[in-house]
């Protein structure tokens, strides 16, 4: 299955993902500027698809080139993740999730999630002014839980909580696995 990998990443940790993603799988790898250059015939030799993002305010970066496209790649496997600073299982990334994706693009597109970090040295200025107001306003929050207030002071600098292990189930759905499991 000839796979390829496409993706916009600010600070480096989608760009990671993307790399480990189009390793895994032997797909080629393309960053979202040039995918945006090439003719829609570029894309018929592929059989999957996946486009990865970087996840802000519970949105998923330039998703909507990759959302735009989709519908004429309706014989096509399609995945995009996001990338983001809230570990996996938190209440914030099952909002993305449920959100990011209408009911008719659900049933074309798989979505995923994977935890990154933040690195305030590679943000641009707007977002790293941004995501400083963000934690403050949330280090302000009253009511926040022991596990906010870590989660608040985590976001106050930069960290690392990137993992390969999250690109598993991407690849296994590229892959077609998913369906082969069901299937015996």
């Amino acid at each position: 299955m000839k796979t390829l990998i496409i993706y916009t990443s600010q600070t480096g940790f989608t760009k990671r993902y993307a790399e480990w993603l189009a390793d895994r799988v032997g797909g080629d790898l393309l960053d979202l500027k040039d995918a945006q250059k090439k003719s829609d015939s570029f894309f018929d030799d592929y059989d999957a698809i996946c486009y990865g993002g970087w996840a802000m305010a519970e949105k998923i970066s330039k998703i909507k080139w990759f959302l735009d496209k989709a519908p004429s790649w309706e014989n096509k496997r399609l995945a995009a993740f996001c990338v983001g600073g809230t570990p996996n299982g938190e209440p914030q990334v099952d909002s993305l999730l449920q959100n990011a994706l209408t009911d008719q693009q659900r049933e074309q597109i798989k979505l995923f999630y994977c935890q990154g970090g933040m690195n305030y040295e590679k943000m641009s200025a707007p977002t790293r002014i941004a995501m400083k107001m963000f934690v403050s306003a949330l280090r302000n929050k009253k009511d926040a839980t022991e596990e906010q207030k870590k989660m608040f002071d985590r976001m106050a600098s930069s960290y690392d909580i990137s993992d390969v292990k999250y690109i598993e189930p991407i690849a296994a759905y590229l892959r077609g696995a998913e369906e082969e499991e069901s299937a015996s």
